[in-house]
C-alpha cells in the first residue's frame, strides 16, 4: 500500500485517509490501486467492527487527477478502463462490505470525490464541503457509481438537473437534498465521525451488515422477495450470541423492575 492511502486500525475502528493534499486527493491509478488494497483489509479483518473514509488537507477528493489523464495521450482511453475499473472494485466493497461506513467530508468533494463522499451509510460533511458532479466541465460521463447512487438519493429529476447542468451543491444543499446525514463546524468532523464510528462498532456488526445488504437490494427486490430475505435475515441473527444476551439481558432487566414496582405496590 503506497502513503495515498492511510490505513489505522485503532479500537475497532478503521481510518481510510485519501492522502494527496498537494493534488487535492485527486485519483491516479496508484492511488486507486492502494483504496483497494485498504478497503480489502478491513473487509478481511474480523477486528474492524466500522469504518470511516476522510480526505487529508483542505479538499476530501477533487475526482480524477487530470495531469495523469494528459500523461496517458492517445492511450487516455485504455488509462481510463483501467482507473474507473479498478475504482469500481473499491467502490463495490465498500458498499458491500458487512461493515458499517462513515464518510467525513472535509472539504470540496468532486468527480469521482463527489461519488465517494456519498457512499457512507452515515455521511457527515464540514460546512465548508461542496459536491460537484464536474465531469460536464472536461465532456466526460460519471464514474465511481455517482449514476446509481444520486438517483435513489434524491431521484431521477433533481439528479438529471445536478449531473446534467454540473450543478455544484453547497454542504446545506446536499442537507437539504439528502446527500448527507449531517453537517457540522469543520472543526468537529473529525470528533463527531469518530462517536459515530466507535457507536456503531458496539452494535452487533453482523445486524448492521444484513441492514446494509437489505437497504442495498431493496431497489431491485418485489416486496416479497425483500420479506423473505428480512425473514431469513432476522432469524440467522437472533442464533447469534449477541442477540440471546441482549434479549436475556432485556427481560431479566424487566422482571426486575417489575417485581421491584410490585414491592412498592
Amino acid at each position: 500500500m503506497n502513503d495515498s492511502v492511510l490505513l489505522v486500525i485503532h479500537e475497532g475502528i478503521a481510518t481510510l485517509t485519501l492522502n494527496r493534499p498537494q493534488q487535492g486527493n485527486a485519483i491516479d491509478l496508484p492511488m486507486a490501486q492502494a483504496l483497494l488494497k485498504a478497503v480489502i483489509a478491513c473487509d478481511q479483518d474480523s477486528n474492524v467492527r466500522s469504518v470511516v473514509l476522510t480526505g487529508s488537507g483542505k479538499l476530501f477528493c477533487a475526482g480524477g487527477d487530470l495531469d495523469a489523464f494528459v500523461a496517458a495521450g492517445d492511450a487516455i482511453g485504455g488509462y481510463l478502463s483501467e482507473l474507473a475499473g479498478t475504482l469500481h472494485l473499491a467502490v463495490s466493497r465498500l458498499m458491500r462490505m458487512g461493515k458499517p461506513l462513515v464518510v467525513l467530508v472535509n472539504g470540496p468533494a468532486a468527480g469521482a470525490g463527489m461519488s465517494l463522499s456519498l457512499l457512507g451509510d452515515i455521511v457527515v460533511a464540514a460546512e465548508r464541503a461542496s459536491f460537484t458532479p464536474a465531469y460536464g466541465s472536461i465532456g466526460l460521463s460519471p464514474d465511481g457509481g455517482l449514476s446509481w447512487l444520486l438517483p435513489r438519493l434524491v431521484g431521477l429529476r433533481r439528479a438529471q438537473e445536478i449531473i446534467l447542468l454540473n450543478q455544484p451543491l453547497s454542504a446545506q444543499q446536499a442537507l437539504a437534498d439528502g446527500l448527507v446525514t449531517r453537517v457540522v463546524d469543520g472543526a468537529r468532523v473529525q470528533m463527531e465521525g469518530l462517536e459515530l464510528a466507535h457507536g456503531l462498532a458496539a452494535m452487533n456488526v453482523a445486524a448492521l451488515g444484513q441492514v446494509r445488504r437489505l437497504l442495498l437490494e431493496t431497489h431491485a427486490a418485489s416486496l416479497e422477495a425483500q420479506l423473505e430475505q428480512e425473514a431469513r435475515s432476522i432469524s440467522t441473527l437472533a442464533s447469534g450470541s449477541f442477540v440471546r444476551e441482549k434479549v436475556a439481558a432485556f427481560v431479566e432487566q424487566r422482571i426486575h423492575k417489575n417485581n421491584k414496582e410490585s414491592s412498592h405496590g
